[in-house]
């Protein structure tokens, strides 16, 4: 492969842009493309170009949006006549159905609120002229719809970035076969909540030093992105579970009872749970230990095999999580904050504070008290119900 050094530097760099919260997409997406032009990867260079807004290929998706969109109420006589020429148009500048264009894409891209097929890089300016002006629209684009099209093609961006690491970089040895695995526990999970995939990546970041204070932050970063999953899986309740507490404090209960519910296996759900159980005792053990500051007890060995477990544990989590309707991508109403409030709910500043006042006064929303709120009627009330986890 040609330049394979010099590809794997600006992949690397690219994932490090997408992972960070305040790195440029316009950046990564730049690097992503010179990249698999470097590795003369032709169907992400041109994934690449549309989202740069090149017109060679916008022009001609946003005509087969536009007839899609004029059809969707129904198909006329000439239509799958039509279709097959919009089609083979786009065939012939390289397009590929799946590749460069999805129902999925046409779902942000036909939102002109959400910017479009403009250039990333305006979208992003757009986005971050909402946010810093504290308002949710300027009556053109809207800070919800633009910021659900960034996150999608981040998540893209990352997905494409990620395939082109793996190639370049695994050769097939026990180390480059656990970050197959690292790479699709964290794409999940950042889907999932980003919150607590950054978390685990930044526990992996630790083990990788040489200070002896970082593996330690390590074990810690782990044990409370597995409380973070177990509240998210399921909340804690006064009442027992197969006979186990499990309240707050019990997380590792809280992550069985979880997989008891989602797992029909037997043979797997006692695995799964014998994983759960190994790494609660392994996390809590460590963390006396390095509480009571023993830290000659705890090496880098320990480190790592506690954050390897911690992945393996979490892949397991994402598998059965399908299997559930509990959700951890919507955003927990009582820990939003006001910008947040305001630009999701589209909804003023006054508003977004009478929540925040009530949130605190009674120490947790729930329906009844939002409709108690002065200014929310059942729009917005409807709204939170889409938005935010109740």
């Amino acid at each position: 492969m040609p330049h394979k050094k010099i590809a794997l530097q600006l992949i690397e760099e690219t994932l490090k842009e997408l992972e960070s919260p305040k790195g440029s997409l316009l950046s990564a997406i730049q690097k992503l493309q010179r990249t698999a032009d470097t590795i003369n990867d032709d169907d992400k260079k041109i994934w690449c170009a549309i989202q740069l807004g090149d017109e060679k290929y916008t022009r001609l998706l946003t005509e087969f949006l536009i007839f899609l969109q004029e059809n969707k109420d129904g198909k006329k006589s000439d239509y799958d006549d039509k279709f097959k020429i919009h089609v083979k148009k786009l065939l012939e500048i390289g397009l590929k159905v799946k590749i460069h264009y999805s129902n999925e894409e046409f779902k942000f891209k036909s939102n002109e609120g959400g910017g479009g097929y403009n250039n990333i890089g305006f979208i992003e300016e757009k986005y971050a002229g909402l946010v810093r002006s504290k308002i949710g629209n300027n009556r053109t684009y809207y800070q919800d719809s633009l910021s659900r099209h960034l996150s999608y093609v981040r998540k893209k961006a990352h997905e494409l970035a990620s395939q082109i690491y793996n190639q370049l970089k695994f050769s097939g040895t026990v180390s480059n076969c656990f970050d197959v695995l690292k790479n699709a526990v964290d794409d999940k999970l950042l889907d999932l909540n980003p919150v607590i995939a950054e978390q685990l990546m930044l526990a992996f970041k630790a083990i990788s030093s040489d200070k002896e204070e970082e593996w330690s932050q390590a074990l810690t970063t782990c044990r409370r992105l597995l409380e973070g999953l177990a509240d998210e899986l399921y909340p804690a309740s006064k009442e027992k579970f197969n006979g186990r507490a499990v309240g707050q404090g019990q997380y590792v209960n809280r992550l069985w009872a979880f997989m008891d519910g989602v797992i029909q296996s037997e043979s797997n759900k006692d695995l799964a749970k014998a994983h759960i159980d190994f790494l609660g005792s392994w996390l809590d053990k460590v963390n006396k230990l390095t509480n009571k500051g023993v830290h000659a007890e705890l090496d880098r060995i320990e480190a790592v095999k506690s954050v390897f477990h911690t992945y393996l544990v979490v892949a397991d989590l994402l598998e059965y999580m399908s299997n559930t309707k509990t959700s951890v991508s919507k955003p927990d109403i009582n820990k939003a904050t006001l910008d947040e409030l305001e630009a999701l709910l589209n909804i003023n500043r006054t508003i977004a504070k009478e929540i925040v006042k009530a949130r605190v006064r009674e120490g947790k929303l729930d329906l009844d008290i939002l409709k108690s709120i002065k200014g929310i009627g059942a729009k917005t009330l409807s709204n939170i119900q889409e938005v935010f986890v109740l």
